[in-house]
């Protein structure tokens, strides 16, 4: 295969939501820690986290509503991190990312974004006139030697990644929470089917297996056969 192997990571709500609300001012990661009935077994979805893939792929905008723009730089972790952005990330923002990768690599379509005017090492930026994840996976495998990545991205995205059959496996814990909302982002937005010739961009699962966590967390994890 000449891209990395793929696992879709998240957090979601048992109704597929990966976001308590419609608007950036919220987010799990904020927000879970404070509700009674799943801060208590949230823990183990970072601990699992953990056990992921030395490299890691989000979006500047997860990271902007995170607050890496303003955050103090870092410690270095073994992990190298691929942020897909374009407007969201400033120069701290990237420096951040820099401070705490092993490899850091920025994939835009933005010819002035910030990440041209930073100077470290570790960064490489992919430019493409339009994000085409299926080139962004080979160049990461050809030329960084990355062999799998752990994908964290926002429901917009990971529509295109299911849309382009470039998720090799689905791996997911599910909160004892129920989210609801028409415009909350979830696990898989972007365009939806219209016509029945467009099943065949279905993705078909086979269960790997299935994990009950403390807290009524459960794990699920799948490959993806079609």
């Amino acid at each position: 295969m000449n891209r990395p192997v793929t696992t879709l990571f998240m957090l979601m709500s048992v109704d597929g939501k990966i976001s308590p609300g419609a608007t950036d001012d919220l987010d799990f990661d904020k927000d879970l820690p404070h509700i009674t009935g799943v801060k208590e077994g949230l823990q183990q979805y970072y601990d699992i986290e953990q056990t992921t893939d030395l490299w890691s792929l989000n979006s500047g905008r997860v990271q902007a509503k995170m607050g890496v723009n303003e955050r103090e730089l870092p410690a270095k972790t073994p992990v190298s991190f691929v942020l897909i952005d374009n407007h969201h990330l400033t120069k701290n923002g990237v420096r951040y990312f820099c401070a705490r990768s092993k490899e850091f690599v920025l994939v835009t379509a933005n010819k002035e974004h910030p990440a041209f005017g930073v100077e470290e090492p570790n960064l490489h930026i992919i430019y493409q006139d339009e994000l085409d994840l299926e080139d962004m996976l080979h160049l990461l495998k050809e030329n960084h030697g990355c062999e799998r990545i752990t994908i964290q991205t926002g429901g917009t995205l990971n529509g295109m990644f299911l849309r382009a059959k470039l998720f090799d496996y689905v791996d997911i814990v599910v909160a004892p929470i129920l989210a609801g909302g028409k415009a909350t982002s979830t696990l898989i937005d972007g365009e939806a089917i219209l016509t029945p010739e467009q099943l065949y961009e279905l993705g078909v699962l086979e269960l790997e297996s299935v994990q009950p966590l403390n807290g009524s967390y459960i794990r699920m994890r799948y490959r993806v056969i079609s």
